[in-house]
């Protein structure tokens, strides 16, 4: 079987047109998956929805929504529509978020995450099935079930980084998605996704592997360099919580020059060496670099990853990326 690839791009991206052209190019062009992060930009499930109606058969997926964002039964609504509306294509993926996003913006206490995330998908699937709701808060209530047609086998996908949601997604999840996760600490992650399978009682049935992963293709190895670095400084410098990963997991020397080179002001810079974590999180370089790269990540056991697209490529910019990955895609 040849390698799957998806495709996404960053949240700063808000030209409407632009996301669903990338579905709608990744659909054409054979890439097998198209999965989109929501913020607080556009309402994602909309977005999916229209990609849907204008593709045939790549998946689609939430990539992801934070549990924080809306109800069980939201979720298990717009997952259901979407399931119909693309033919059974479509894919939940999960994922704790930020406290700045639930609180900021959602206005809700963003508390420790692991409990919520295990109410949200017993709540999620039992409602797919076509059962009524598992209630948790309001137990004294007449528990409902959906009225739309059952989506029992719709896959959940459940983004993680710490030891205990990762657990959490072997335990309960299709799929393991994690985001700025180093190649080379796949095999530590699957160990806690054993873990994790073992508590849920199917100790040989794993979820599969879906990295998120930042990708840059460029004409020379400067410019790609250059956008590579501009991934890695703006997900250590912006909040704590991907730093905080990174550095648990033993690259906290390398994170400190980075933070240093973007001291006080932002430049996107990321130092020479600092280079480790360009090489651990980041597909990047010419076309053939880039390959390379990726395939470094299928090799390390991710049977899924996702390319991670700037925001605001031109029409060409994209289709160089797209391009470069069409190889692996013919592959046997």
């Amino acid at each position: 079987m040849r390698p799957r690839i998806g495709l996404s791009i960053m949240l700063l991206e808000t030209r409407r047109e632009a996301i669903i052209d990338l579905a709608t190019e990744g659909d054409r062009l054979g890439y097998d998956g198209f999965f989109m992060p929501e913020a607080w930009g556009h309402d994602m499930t909309v977005l999916l929805a229209e990609a849907a109606v204008r593709t045939t058969r790549i998946m689609l997926g939430t990539g992801i929504i934070g549990i924080w964002n809306r109800s069980a039964a939201t979720i298990a609504m717009a997952a259901a529509t979407l399931h119909a509306i693309s033919g059974g294509r479509f894919v939940l993926g999960l994922g704790a978020s930020t406290p700045q996003l639930a609180e900021g913006l959602h206005d809700t206490p963003f508390e420790p995450p692991v409990p919520r995330m295990r109410q949200m998908v017993t709540q999620i699937r039992a409602l797919l099935r076509g059962e009524r709701i598992p209630l948790a808060v309001t137990t004294s209530a007449r528990a409902l079930k959906l009225n739309v047609q059952p989506a029992p086998t719709l896959p959940i996908h459940i983004a993680a980084l710490g030891d205990a949601m990762t657990r959490l997604a072997g335990e309960l999840a299709d799929a393991w998605a994690p985001f700025l996760y180093p190649w080379s600490q796949l095999a530590t992650g699957v160990e806690r996704l054993r873990e994790g399978a073992t508590r849920g009682g199917h100790p040989d049935r794993l979820p599969e592997i879906h990295p998120c992963v930042p990708t840059v293709v460029a004409a020379t190895d400067a410019k790609a360099r250059e956008g590579a670095a501009w991934f890695v400084s703006f997900f250590v410098t912006t909040g704590t919580f991907y730093r905080d990963s990174l550095i648990r997991q033993g690259y906290g020397k390398v994170v400190e020059a980075v933070l240093e080179a973007n001291a006080p002001k932002f430049t996107g810079a990321v130092p020479a060496d600092a280079d480790e974590l360009l090489e651990q999180l980041i597909v990047y370089g010419t076309p053939r670099e880039a390959r390379r790269r990726l395939g470094r990540w299928h090799e390390a056991g991710a049977n899924f990853p996702t390319l991670l697209l700037r925001p605001d490529l031109t029409p060409d910019d994209r289709a160089l990326v797209l391009e470069t990955f069409r190889p692996m895609l013919r592959s046997a």
